[in-house]
């Protein structure tokens, strides 16, 4: 390869600007969150990004305040693996789904079980539409049962909290391979699932006159995004488009309008978790060796970091350990101030950026993405 000094200025240049990225990253000292006695499975911020809340294998329901890590309290009630949480845009509302086998109704502020949902089998996944009116559940495949999506129209008249339907407002059986993780699209117009085999999926949902029936019948579009099991999906800030994560070390942004791949990050290590900065552009991937044998690896070697990478140049251009495990859950507060990761090792871990990393222009500032371009 020919190169002339020109090239090599910019290219140290650029380097050096990664340099300065990492040394920022590297310096933020995290606040420890200790409030669960096993892995964690999900963490989830509010709208206002000052709430953060995360459930583990402990059965524990967790809210911490984000500014300084004080836990705000905790909701008792389930008796198993707490697999998902979510809360609403007004921070009314939480929902939770459970190994135990129930999809619970919380209210944020006083801890209180407003209403339970039973199953067969347990909920993996759940999450609010943009609106605030209706909740999604997915139920896992076992004892002859096979996975489903369930929407739940959610009445939010003040005081008839606990006053809810039982009966899904829509259900969609997967005939086909489950899907594992899924979210409500812009203005709650589709579903998106990600799927065991690795398929995305887009779902059509009218609120007003829903559609039950399998998926090879509803599903309206498709499209292959992973070779193996999709382990996380989150939506960017006007859900028009959305990061995947797998177990085939790839982490992927796609694009809903149309269904594509937009952009590919492969790493060495099966991925957990991913998420999409809001204004900044970057998305931050999490994951690890598998935890059957962290045991028998050091932090290093089992890659136990979280790693930025430029959305638009497919580069990693920071990483930050931390976790004496691998990484199970990414989220990055709403107002791009700062992120969270839930690890193997059953502590969360609170990161606020500094003024370094939003002036940090690793591409120069030419090539630098503004906010509103993302």
């Amino acid at each position: 390869m020919n190169v002339g000094p020109d090239w090599l200025h910019r290219r140290r240049h650029r380097l050096l600007l990664r340099f300065d990225l990492t040394d920022s990253c590297e310096i933020m000292r995290p606040i420890l969150l200790s409030g669960h006695e096993r892995s964690l499975n999900q963490i989830k911020y509010n709208r206002e990004g000052d709430l953060l809340f995360s459930v583990s294998k402990d059965q524990v329901v967790n809210a911490w305040f984000s500014h300084n890590g004080e836990r705000l309290g905790t909701y008792e009630g389930h008796n198993g693996t707490v697999w998902s949480v979510d809360v609403d845009a007004t921070s009314t509302l939480l929902v939770t789904g459970s190994a135990d086998n129930t999809l619970r109704l919380w209210e944020v502020a006083t801890g209180k079980e407003l209403y339970q949902w039973e199953f067969p089998t347990a909920i993996k996944r759940v999450a609010w539409s943009e609106d605030s009116t209706q909740i999604l559940a997915i139920t896992e495949a076992r004892m002859g049962y096979k996975g489903a999506l369930r929407t739940f129209n959610i009445n939010r008249t003040e005081g008839e909290w606990s006053r809810q339907s039982r009966d899904p407002a829509r259900t969609i059986t997967f005939s086909g391979p489950k899907a594992t993780v899924a979210a409500f699209a812009a203005c709650d117009e589709y579903i998106v699932t990600g799927h065991e085999d690795g398929k995305v999926a887009m779902y059509y949902h009218d609120a007003k006159e829903p559609e039950t029936g399998i998926d090879s019948e509803l599903e309206e579009t498709s499209v292959s995004a992973h070779e193996g099991i999709i382990t996380d999906i989150q939506m960017s800030r006007d859900r028009t488009y959305c990061i995947t994560s797998g177990k085939d070390k790839t982490a992927k942004v796609i694009g809903l309008d149309p269904l594509q791949v937009l952009k590919t990050f492969v790493t060495e290590t099966p991925l957990n978790s991913a998420a999409l900065h809001p204004t900044r552009p970057y998305v931050i991937v999490g994951g690890g060796q598998e935890a059957m044998n962290v045991t028998t690896t050091s932090a290093r070697q089992g890659r136990f970091e979280a790693r930025f990478w430029h959305i638009v140049f497919e580069e990693e251009v920071a990483r930050i350990p931390g976790h004496f495990g691998p990484l199970n859950t990414i989220a990055i507060s709403p107002n791009g101030r700062g992120y969270a990761s839930g690890g193997e090792d059953g502590y969360v871990r609170m990161y606020a950026f500094d003024d370094t990393f939003f002036r940090a222009r690793p591409y120069g500032n030419e090539l630098d993405v503004g906010e509103g371009e993302l």
